[in-house]
């Protein structure tokens, strides 16, 4: 099984999180899990503030809006 920290490796190396790996961290952020994996979310959450990564579904909301 997937980590939440092994996802945001993913994310942070490639510098974009897909939608399917957002689903991914929500069922993962419904279990348990440990502060490691915490963490790694919170540095994603970070990342993704930044401008570090860039997100999918944040990319698909904004194409939606320019055909509007």
């Amino acid at each position: 099984m997937m980590l939440i920290r092994d996802l945001v490796q993913e994310a942070i190396t490639t510098g974009y999180l897909s939608v399917a790996a957002e689903e991914q961290l929500r069922n993962l952020l419904k279990k348990k899990y440990e502060l490691e994996d915490f963490d790694a979310f919170m540095t994603l959450q970070e990342a993704a503030s930044s401008g570090r990564i860039r997100q999918e579904s944040r990319e698909l909301r904004c194409d939606l809006q320019e055909v509007r």
